[in-house]
C-alpha cells in the first residue's frame, strides 16, 4: 500500500508497513484499480476472483544488484575456497571473475539468452518482478556490448522488468594489469555508443583493493555523470577505502556491499540520498564473519536495501528469500526493514520507485501471493520457497504447483 513517500525509506521510516487485516486488491487491465478491505470491495464487479483467504499478498519483489548475465560458471573454484584461499588470492591466480570473463567472451548471444531465461524464471518463482542487472564480465568493448545487448533482449523476452546497468570497470583484464587507467578510458570510450543505443541507464565501478581506487573511481563515476547516466559503486566490499564516503560525495544512486565501510562512511551514507545495498549472500558464500553493519546505517537515518548479488563466483543463488533471512539473522534487521528492503526501497535504487516495490491503485499490477499467514513467517521460516503465485502486470507468470515443501 501506498505509504505517501516518494522516496526510498529512511532510518526509523524502515520500520514500519502499511498494512490491511482482510484486505483485497482488484485488477483491471494488468493494473491495481482498487485496495481496501474486503467488505469494501463487494461492491466490485469481478469477472474471476481469486480466494487469498489466510495467505499474504505483497508487492512484487525487486532485486536491485544482480550479475545476471555470464558463461559457465565456477563450481570448481569450491575447493581452493575451502583450502582457506581467498577470493583476491583467487582472482590473482586467474580464476574469479577472470575465468567468467574469458567463458563469457567465448559464448554466443544466443546461449547467453537461453542461460538469462533460466536463471530469470527461477528468480521469478522466488517472487522477483523487477530486477537490476550488470554487464562486467566482457572487460571488453565487444563483450560488454554483447552483455548489455543480450539484457535488452531478456527484458523484452521474459516478463520480468529488467533494468540494465554497465560495469565494464569490474576488474582489471590481464592484458592491461600494468595500465589500469588505459582500461578505465576504453570503457568510458563506450558511453557514447550505450546511450545512444538505450543499453544502460546506470554506470558502476569496483573499487576495492586490487581492482580501481577511490580516486580512479571517483574519475571514472564524475565522467560517467557528464555523460548523462547515473551511477553506482561496489564498495568497501573487503576493505574500508572510503568508497562509501565518496559515493556519497558524488551523489551515487546507490552503494553496494559497503561490508569493510567506516563509521566517518556510515555517517556520510545516512546524510545523503544514496541507498546502501547491502549483500549478505555473498557474506555468508565466501565463508566471512564479519557482515554489512545494516544497524548502524539504518539508526543513524540510512536508506538500505539488499539483494541476492546473485553471480557465479561470490552469491550463485537466485533466492532473495534466504538473503531475507540472513538479512535477519546476521544483519539484525527486522521483519519491517527487511520487507521495505526488498521493495520500495530497492525500487528507489534502481530508479523504480514510482513504478515497483507498493501496491499503489494506477500502478502496475506486480503482485505475490505467499503460503505465510503474516510478513513476519517468510523471513523466520528459512531454507524454502514461500511464493505460492506470481502476477506481473495482472497477469499469472508463476504458480507453485507442488506445496510439499
Amino acid at each position: 500500500m501506498d505509504d505517501g513517500l516518494n522516496r526510498a525509506k529512511r532510518g526509523e521510516e524502515m520500520n514500519k508497513l502499511p498494512l490491511i487485516e482482510d484486505g483485497a486488491i482488484a485488477i483491471t487491465d494488468g493494473e491495481i484499480s482498487f485496495i481496501g478491505t474486503s467488505d469494501e470491495a463487494k461492491s466490485i464487479l469481478a469477472t474471476k476472483v481469486i480466494n487469498c483467504e489466510g495467505k499474504l499478498v505483497t508487492p512484487g519483489l525487486v532485486d536491485p544488484h544482480t550479475h545476471l548475465v555470464f558463461g559457465s560458471s565456477r563450481e570448481h573454484e569450491i575447493s581452493l575456497k575451502q583450502q582457506g584461499v581467498s577470493y583476491l588470492d583467487i582472482l590473482k591466480q586467474g580464476g574469479g571473475i577472470l575465468s567468467t570473463v574469458r567463458e563469457t567472451r567465448k559464448a554466443s548471444e544466443q546461449s547467453l539468452i537461453d542461460k538469462g531465461l533460466f536463471h530469470l524464471d527461477r528468480l521469478l518463482s522466488y517472487g522477483i518482478t523487477t530486477l537490476e542487472a550488470k554487464s562486467g564480465y566482457g572487460l571488453d568493448k565487444e563483450t560488454e556490448l554483447k552483455q548489455l545487448k543480450v539484457i535488452k533482449e531478456l527484458h523484452k523476452q521474459h516478463d520480468m522488468d529488467l533494468v540494465p546497468t554497465f560495469l565494464g570497470a569490474h576488474a582489471i583484464p590481464e592484458e592491461y594489469k600494468q595500465n589500469s587507467d588505459a582500461f578505465l578510458q576504453e570503457m568510458l570510450d563506450l558511453l557514447p555508443l550505450i546511450k545512444e543505443q538505450q543499453l544502460a541507464e546506470f554506470v558502476d565501478i569496483f573499487c576495492e583493493t586490487g581492482v580501481f581506487t577511490v580516486e580512479q573511481s571517483k574519475q571514472f563515476l564524475l565522467k560517467a555523470k557528464d555523460a548523462g547516466f547515473q551511477v553506482k559503486i561496489h564498495a568497501d566490499e573487503i576493505d574500508p577505502l572510503g568508497g562509501t564516503e565518496m559515493a556519497a560525495e558524488v551523489d551515487a544512486i546507490s552503494a553496494e556491499h559497503l561490508v569493510g565501510a567506516s563509521d566517518y562512511g556510515i555517517e556520510k551514507l545516512a546524510a545523503s540520498n544514496t541507498i546502501a545495498v547491502l549483500l549478505p549472500g555473498t557474506t555468508f558464500y565466501l565463508g566471512k564473519n564479519t557482515f554489512a553493519r545494516a544497524r548502524a546505517m539504518i539508526d543513524q537515518g540510512g536508506a538500505v536495501t539488499i539483494s541476492t548479488d546473485f553471480n557465479p563466483g561470490s552469491s550463485p543463488t537466485e533466492n532473495i528469500q534466504f538473503i531475507m533471512n540472513l538479512a535477519m539473522l546476521k544483519l539484525k534487521m527486522t521483519p519491517e526493514e527487511i520487507w521495505n528492503a526488498v521493495t520500495t526501497n530497492a525500487a528507489y535504487a534502481i530508479n523504480r520507485g514510482s513504478k515497483a516495490g507498493k501496491l499503489v491503485v494506477g500502478r502496475q499490477a506486480d503482485i505475490v501471493l505467499w503460503d505465510a499467514t503474516n510478513y513476519h513467517y517468510v523471513p523466520y521460516h528459512y531454507g524454502v520457497n514461500h511464493v505460492q503465485r506470481v502476477f506481473k502486470n495482472g497477469k499469472m507468470v508463476y504458480e507453485r504447483r507442488n506445496s510439499c515443501d
